[in-house]
């Protein structure tokens, strides 16, 4: 989409620039909207009462900031110059003492602008899916603290944060930047995650609203699901994720959802997300997401967020037209500033804005690394291959550019690691990539390794033990290595960024064939997996141990060493399903493509196109339970250097269900296991409906008590809008995966009808 940014446009911003810096002398009786013991809706009604429309129309109408890497080319050396460094800015109005809206990509860390503002570096937290695999709630709390944090000593008031949609697809290139295949872990986590972020009183966004599960044609396909299967899935996710966190803005995604676009679409903002569910915060758009005026600010879109991303300003002029001939109504107008300035009081953006500060980047790096060691998966451990011995006789390290760091996930959620070197990061200036049946163009974009190096990491937990390091990329000279060492740890990486799909979930380049021939040379080889999701593993059977570490950010390569030397024991479980090939997917080969590239019409244009989300409620491991399918590793998964035991699981029903266990620590380390509780309707699939995490010391038990969310048992009812839990025997299953089954109850559920 080519931006359009006239010579007035400018001008206005630079008017509206100039007005919210300008200083005025403060009253001497504050006025009533900053008297702290109102409620935030009641401030929000008195200071939008004194706001003309022309002052309403300014903070619905929003710019792409400095740091945007689609920065438009009308963007003059004043306006630079003016504008803040942020990805997005909304002026403030200094009449009434507004503040202005300064806006950061987020989620794992403060992504500051890519490179357009050099040395300016945050802390990297670990992928989104890293941080759901850790499956616990302090976990994702602590993380959003720490950069709502950093992001206050930025400057910042707004983080882009909070991703949530649903896996459906594990080749969807923003996998990464999300929180697995099921509704009740998203939810959660993602929640803890926003809470955590807006504690720091900066507002979070939660996103993408709604069905954004593929990147591929993300701004032309059409995710068709029927409302029920919607309401039970995806739309599940983000209402716990909203009750929970509470997020002061709802980010509407790029893609149409049963044919309307997101930030148009009456059903998913008016009648679910505001009316249903009563959201009182404002809808912004996502950058370029924008289509209309009239459609989009009647169906439920507050804030026209980078309207110099879209194809026209839309809430500019138009806007004013529009409530000028009363296409859209003054009360309309007056609900949108008031949603964003309930957002503004609510997160303290007027009591307690940000103050530029140093960073705590010691104890943020140690929130980030803390992460890492909750969330890697231990995935196979054969023969206890590990944790490895500090003074093993030799360590070869192979691969993955583990002499300089580890990888993390590209777009608009990429940040500047704490002790980012420019010289050692990777361009792949659109390089051509191997895939079935042809040839795929990979974008241009530069990947960004996080510091420290593994291999550093290693060398200093092995205590002096020899370690070398080969780059794998001539297999011959790894397998010598490898062949002349005692262990082998073989670094593999599969990168993912937004706007792009991986075409399958195969390893790229010679990875697979290294691996294989390494571990044919030295069966005492383990794999450290650096991916944005599942990867496939041909090579599963030949090697002794697999340690699934996503993107781990910074001090990524401290945790795994931790791990791998047994100082910290693998407590990770999988948020999302592993196949064994891409034809267990409900969508064998992604939508809009055949498998190679893009689908486009006569003249090179990409085509419009459905999905048809015929699955409907049953993401990742309710798919395979229902189409009876063997994971390669299934949802939940993980191993430990320790034994648990589950046992003594008591039920009972009624209107939900409460599961009481024990979890016992049988083995001799201490360690954390996760046990999980699923619930199977008559005639349905087992769904997840609580699990504990708990820290075990050998021969220590705890008693552990989970009760059901009721929408966890129920089905949608459309036309009576009520959640519905079916009268019933329903089996409950108690054990470390969505497969395992360690005890099971039966329980007798009564029909009730719970309304959104």
């Amino acid at each position: 989409m080519k931006a359009r940014f006239s010579a007035v446009a400018a001008a206005l911003l630079l008017a509206a620039l100039a007005s919210a810096a300008a200083q005025t002398q403060p009253p001497s009786i504050p006025p009533p909207w900053m008297n702290t013991s109102l409620t935030p809706a009641i401030r929000a009604a008195l200071l939008q009462s004194k706001m003309t429309h022309e002052e309403e129309v300014r903070l619905v109408h929003g710019y792409v900031g400095t740091d945007s890497p689609w920065l438009p080319k009308g963007y003059t050396p004043a306006i630079r110059a003016a504008l803040p460094s942020s990805a997005g800015y909304v002026p403030g109005i200094a009449r009434l003492g507004i503040p202005a809206l300064l806006e950061t990509d987020a989620s794992l860390g403060v992504a500051n602008g890519g490179h357009m503002r050099p040395g300016d570096q945050a802390t990297a937290l670990p992928s989104s899916l890293l941080t759901a695999a850790s499956w616990n709630n302090s976990v994702a709390y602590q993380g959003g603290a720490m950069i709502g944090q950093e992001a206050r000593n930025k400057g910042f008031n707004v983080l882009l944060a909070g991703g949530i949609d649903l896996a459906r697809d594990p080749r969807g290139g923003r996998t990464f930047e999300y929180s697995g295949e099921d509704p009740l872990l998203a939810g959660i986590m993602v929640g803890e995650a926003i809470r955590g972020i807006q504690d720091q009183h900066i507002i979070s966004t939660i996103k993408h609203f709604a069905m954004n599960d593929q990147e591929t044609g993300r701004g032309l396909m059409s995710a068709n699901i029927d409302n029920a299967s919607m309401r039970e899935s995806d739309l599940l996710a983000f209402e716990i994720a909203i009750e929970r966190g509470a997020p002061g803005s709802v980010m509407c995604a790029y893609n149409r959802v049963n044919d309307s676009y997101s930030c148009e679409n009456d059903y998913i903002l008016n009648k679910v997300l505001k009316q249903d569910w009563g959201y009182k915060g404002f809808v912004m758009s996502d950058w370029g997401a924008v289509h209309s005026t009239v459609d989009a600010a009647n169906n439920g879109l507050d804030q026209e967020s980078a309207y110099n991303l879209d194809r026209e300003d839309y809430f500019g002029d138009p806007l004013r037209m529009a409530i000028l001939d009363g296409s859209v109504s003054g009360e309309r107008l007056d609900d949108m500033a008031r949603r964003i300035l309930h957002a503004m009081f609510a997160n303290g953006l007027f009591d307690d804005p940000p103050v530029k500060r140093p960073l705590d980047v010691d104890a943020d790096l140690l929130v980030a690394q803390h992460t890492a060691e909750e969330g890697i998966v231990l995935l196979k451990n054969e023969n206890d291959l590990l944790p490895l011995a500090a003074h093993s006789r030799s360590i070869a390290v192979i691969g993955g550019r583990a002499d300089i760091g580890v990888y993390s996930g590209g777009g608009s959620s990429q940040v500047i690691p704490i002790g980012n070197d420019p010289s050692q990061e990777i361009l792949i200036g659109g390089a051509v990539r191997q895939v079935a049946g042809g040839q795929l163009q990979m974008p241009k974009d530069t990947i960004v390794l996080d510091p420290p190096a593994p291999l550093a990491m290693i060398r200093a937990a092995a205590r002096g033990t020899q370690v070398r390091y080969d780059d794998g990329n001539d297999i011959a000279n790894a397998v010598k290595l490898a062949r002349s060492s005692q262990i082998v740890v073989v670094f593999a990486h599969q990168w993912m960024r937004e706007g792009w799909d991986v075409a399958n979930l195969s390893l790229y380049g010679n990875q697979d064939a290294l691996i294989s021939a390494v571990a044919a040379a030295n069966p005492r080889t383990i794999v450290v997996l650096e991916t944005g999701g599942p990867v496939l593993m041909p090579w599963l059977d030949k090697v002794g141990a697999v340690l699934e570490a996503w993107y781990p950010g910074n001090r990524g390569a401290n945790a795994i060493a931790e791990i791998l030397f047994g100082k910290v024991n693998p407590s990770g479980r999988l948020p999302i399903t592993f196949p064994q090939s891409e034809s267990q997917l409900p969508h064998p080969v992604i939508p809009g493509t055949d498998g190679t590239r893009l689908l486009v019409a006569p003249g090179s244009r990409i085509t419009p196109y459905d999905i048809e989300y015929t699955e409907g409620p049953n993401v990742g491991y309710k798919w395979f339970e229902l189409k009876k399918l063997t994971p390669l590793f299934p949802f939940g998964f993980g191993l430990s250097y320790t034994t648990f035991d589950l046992g003594g699981l008591s039920a009972t029903g009624g209107t939900t269900i409460s599961a009481t266990f024990d979890v016992s620590n049988a083995g001799k380390r201490e360690g954390m296991q996760t046990a999980q509780v699923y619930a199977t309707p008559p005639g349905g699939v087992a769904r997840l409906i609580g699990w504990s995490k708990v820290d075990l010391k050998p021969g220590e038990t705890q008693h552990v008590t989970v009760t059901a969310d009721p929408r966890l048992l129920a089905t949608f009812d459309t036309v009576g809008n009520v959640w519905r839990v079916a009268e019933g025997d329903y089996a409950v299953t108690l054990g470390s995966s969505s497969t395992d089954v360690s005890a099971t109850a039966t329980v007798h559920i009564t029909a009730s009808t719970i309304k959104p």
